[in-house]
């Protein structure tokens, strides 16, 4: 119907749209029409060597691209020229990737960076890291965080990567040369285990993987021999056993390895005796079990290994850090995310000897029992210490609740439920409200992720107010940045006495702001009151009324939001709204004494039942 040429020219020059994205919207659709995986990777691939080094050639054994082929790559480099190549060429991987998501399990770049991070932990800081190695590199996320980490040095490291995936290693070899071209690298094409490509290869000092975890065919017949197995034969059923001694094997003197295993390699009777070999010659330095989410399975609770070659003296134990706990409450969407900084400062502070919760110690000699455990929670379970006087002061604290409940209660229990028909009463609505001039409607705006915060407030910083996040620990900004951003125009701060709505329907809460300001995210929004027409605690409290958001929007899914714009608010005289603020505020002081006595009941509850199954409770 209109000239797909004048309609983005007026974008262009309205700046709706940049040079290229219009470009790789048209383009990206005959990239998904070739239909394969392969096809598709190999494509972006040998895109993206032509755009690192004009004339790198593909690796051995690459398919060779058909005319049309070749054409859609000329077209995916001019397009990419245009921009940052770098950039252009990571867009088109995250494409690739997001559409084969179900087919690859691809390291998350907070988790390649820890894993990097606590690599350079182990190892000696005054020697360089001259080769660093993924056995089974997938798309390359350990060796790119490798990169990242280690490619300003005055040498910079070998990148070395392997995979059966000959799509895959190919990718990989491409991103890298884009990436880190101050770098060699070195990726190819093969079975690691079977064919153990880099085994005559200078050894590496840094070891990084994510290996494949429940094959049955890797390869244990042919390899029953295989030097490889310093610490006993793998079992059929113990592929990842098979995966840390080839790590192991490639180590150079002083080197150090850190693996992604599941967790059942930690305690399986069928790996017993390797376990055993590892902890005896003091490869094992630490496992740390992640939080769930940390990587695909999202489901399971992963572990890190963190090894060293064998040393002459072996240590004196293993470190075990149980890290499932370092959860935070999701910036977007329903549950919880990572607490990547807690998880690193917690492994990092017990890998130097520093006492630290969820953290221990054990001496090699009591791991080296019948089952050879080393699942990190088995070994960190703390059994809090209670004697007569925190159960007196937890009692104290018991009591003090439920004296504020009772005079909370008082003054609720003072009013009383008048007998009238819903007809008497007239009611009106929010949109009404913000057309007559009674309150301001302003919706909250998204933050980009970087710009948010986790973990222990800087001075100054404020809080971010999301769907999820209402009460408690929550994300912040620093200062600095809500500034520029306000600035800008970029942000809704809160001020007191705003009446702040969350407006997601599995989330839905209203409250008047006491403690702002504060930063509204997404899928909130603010109503700021004229105090001389509506009285923001009786706006909360009718609000607040139930089945006021079932009227205001649907329950038909998960992501289904209220119109704030059709919540129902009761119209009263200004006098009459001030005695139903009050009475709100009295129910909001009821309902929070409440939580608190909930909270000094569970905590008095556990006291007891601890010193119950200790045999330590006396009485009657």
């Amino acid at each position: 119907m209109f000239s797909l040429t004048d309609t983005e020219s007026w974008l262009l020059r309205h700046s709706k749209i940049d040079e290229s994205s219009g470009g790789w919207d048209r383009l990206w659709p005959r990239i998904e029409d070739l239909g394969d995986r392969d096809g598709m990777a190999h494509l972006l691939a040998s895109a993206g060597e032509r755009l690192a080094i004009p004339t790198m050639d593909p690796p051995p054994g690459a398919p060779e691209p058909g005319t049309a082929d070749r054409s859609l790559a000329d077209e995916v480099v001019r397009l990419a020229r245009r921009q940052s190549p770098e950039e252009a060429f990571a867009v088109l991987l995250d494409r690739w990737h997001a559409l084969h998501v179900r087919q690859l399990i691809v390291s998350p770049r907070q988790l390649a960076d820890t894993m990097v991070g606590l690599a350079a932990e182990l190892r000696d800081g005054s020697v360089p890291v001259r080769q660093v190695l993924d056995p089974a590199c997938g798309m390359g996320s350990l060796l790119a965080a490798s990169g990242r980490r280690w490619s300003g040095q005055e040498s910079p490291p070998v990148l070395a990567g392997v995979d059966n995936d000959a799509a895959l290693a190919r990718l990989t070899r491409a991103r890298l040369a884009l990436e880190f071209p101050a770098c060699e690298r070195h990726v190819r094409s093969a079975d690691t285990l079977r064919d153990a490509p880099l085994r005559h290869a200078s050894r590496a000092d840094v070891v990084l993987s994510y290996p494949p975890s429940n094959q049955r065919s890797w390869g244990h017949d042919e390899l029953a021999t295989d030097p490889r197995w310093l610490y006993g034969v793998p079992p059929r059923t113990e592929p990842e056993l098979a995966w840390v001694q080839h790590c192991l094997s490639v180590l150079a003197p002083g080197g150090v390895a850190v693996l992604v295993l599941p967790p059942g390699v930690a305690s399986r009777r069928a790996g017993r005796r390797i376990r055993a070999g590892l902890v005896r010659t003091g490869s094992v330095r630490a496992v740390v079990a992640l939080p769930p989410g940390s990587a695909a399975p999202h489901g399971v609770g992963l572990h890190l290994w963190l090894l060293t070659t064998p040393r002459e003296r072996p240590g004196s134990g293993v470190s075990f850090i149980d890290a499932a706990d370092c959860r935070t409450t999701a910036l977007t969407g329903r549950g919880t995310a990572v607490d990547w900084d807690g998880l690193r400062q917690r492994t990092v502070a017990a890998l130097r000897g520093s006492d630290v919760p969820g953290a221990t110690r054990v001496p090699a000699m009591e791991l080296l029992s019948d089952d050879v455990d080393l699942t990190p929670s088995r070994r960190t379970v703390i059994e809090r210490s209670v004697g007569p006087v925190e159960l007196r002061r937890a009692w104290g604290g018991w009591d003090n609740a439920l004296m504020d409940v009772r005079d909370a209660a008082k003054a609720v229990r003072e009013h009383e439920a008048c007998v009238a028909a819903p007809d008497d009463f007239d009611y009106t609505f929010v949109g009404d409200l913000e057309r007559s001039g009674a309150l301001d409607v302003t919706a909250g705006k998204a933050l980009a992720d970087d710009l948010i915060q986790q973990g222990a407030r800087v001075e100054g910083a404020l809080h971010v107010v999301t769907p999820w996040v209402v009460r408690g620990e929550e994300p912040w900004v620093s200062a600095a940045q809500v500034a520029g951003l306000e600035a800008e125009g970029q942000v809704v701060l809160t001020s007191f006495g705003d009446v702040v709505v969350v407006t997601a329907a599995g989330g839905f809460d209203v409250w008047v702001e006491t403690v702002g300001p504060r930063l509204l995210g997404a899928h909130t929004v603010r109503l700021r009151t004229d105090s001389a027409l509506l009285d923001p605690f009786f706006l909360a409290a009718c609000l607040r009324a139930p089945g006021n958001d079932q009227r205001a929007g649907t329950r038909a899914s998960s992501s289904s939001r209220v119109d704030v714009r059709r919540l129902r608010v009761l119209r009263a005289p200004t006098a009459q709204q001030r005695r139903i603020g009050e009475a709100y505020r009295q129910l909001v002081r009821f309902r929070e004494t409440v939580a608190d006595l909930g909270r000094h009941g569970e905590l008095l509850s556990a006291m007891l039942s601890g010193l119950l199954a200790q045999g330590r409770l006396t009485g009657e």
